[in-house]
């Protein structure tokens, strides 16, 4: 069976912001789906190859694609760029069309610059899945976020959702917040002054911390502390002294709450050590659920 070049493209999944609430579901159901496979390789992309691409650093990411694709049986090659032509000066626009002249029928792509990733999906004719870019989105960590929202309260709808942390470098909280309100979820926003995105208030409100610890789901961001070298926090100490999820704020979260976290976590800085080993946490599971919810983005991108 011929697929056209834009049903190929439509299998790319850049953002979720403009994906609509029943695809969305669709993945989510098909995670389902492959989660109950317990494990199994079960071979449907078979003599598929798919290159994944990251010209920023990542280890769970890449990782669990790399565990998702070769669960689903494709051949996966595995790119970086630090060991590549890109620190030569080469693009990354063509390193990616060097990589589809050479047969592959996806791509996972992490870039750091915002609006790269939407440009390369226009000039080539294979899927690509965004990784992660820049700050503008992180569509599979949101995904599997959502999943693992799912199987704690059974559905979305109505649940009190608040992300608190470095709001403005966050790719994580802009895929959950497009994605969250599709469903009916309640998102709220909680970070310092110098943190916080602007533009996004007129999609959530900001509140203080005692506002959004009263939640279904408290997400902590990771203090991205590469990005605050020029005084956007005073001091590690100080961020966890006024918006980090200690032991003591944690004891005082309502009963059914849960704590997530995309990771990496700076332990006892954004959240204390404890806290990410508590009951209420769901740190690791989420870590987990990647798998499935990446089984099902590639089925997607690749099966014939």
């Amino acid at each position: 069976m011929m697929i056209t070049q834009t049903a190929l493209k439509d299998r790319s999944l850049l953002g979720l912001k403009e994906l609509s609430r029943s695809e969305i579901e669709s993945i989510l159901n098909r995670a389902a789906h492959w989660e109950a496979q317990s494990n199994k390789l079960v071979p449907v992309l078979e003599s598929r190859f798919v290159a994944n691409m990251f010209f920023e650093n990542s280890t769970r990411t890449r990782f669990s694609f790399e565990m998702a694709e070769k669960r689903l049986g494709a051949q996966v090659l595995n790119f970086t760029a630090a060991a590549s032509s890109v620190e030569k000066g080469e693009s990354i626009y063509d390193t990616v069309r060097t990589l589809e002249s050479m047969g592959i029928d996806a791509g996972v792509i992490r870039l750091k610059p915002a609006g790269v990733l939407q440009q390369l999906a226009q000039k080539v004719n294979v899927p690509l899945v965004n990784a992660g870019d820049g700050n503008n989105e992180h569509p599979t960590q949101a995904l599997l976020d959502l999943y693992t929202m799912r199987k704690a309260f059974g559905e979305l709808k109505g649940l009190r959702v608040s992300i608190i942390g470095d709001i403005m470098h966050s790719r994580v909280a802009r895929s959950n917040l497009w994605a969250l309100q599709k469903f009916g979820a309640d998102v709220r926003f909680c970070a310092p002054q110098t943190m916080q995105a602007p533009e996004l208030a007129e999609h959530a409100p900001y509140v203080g911390l005692n506002e959004a610890l009263d939640a279904d789901v408290v997400m902590m961001l990771r203090v991205q502390l590469e990005r605050h070298k020029h005084g956007l926090i005073t001091s590690a100490e100080d961020y966890r002294e006024h918006y980090g999820l200690t032991e003591e704020r944690a004891a005082r979260l309502n009963p059914n709450t849960i704590i997530m976290h995309p990771a990496p976590v700076n332990r006892n800085v954004e959240i204390d050590d404890a806290v990410v080993e508590s009951t209420a946490s769901r740190i690791f599971p989420q870590m987990a659920n990647g798998v499935p919810i990446r089984m099902a983005v590639m089925e997607r991108a690749l099966k014939l």
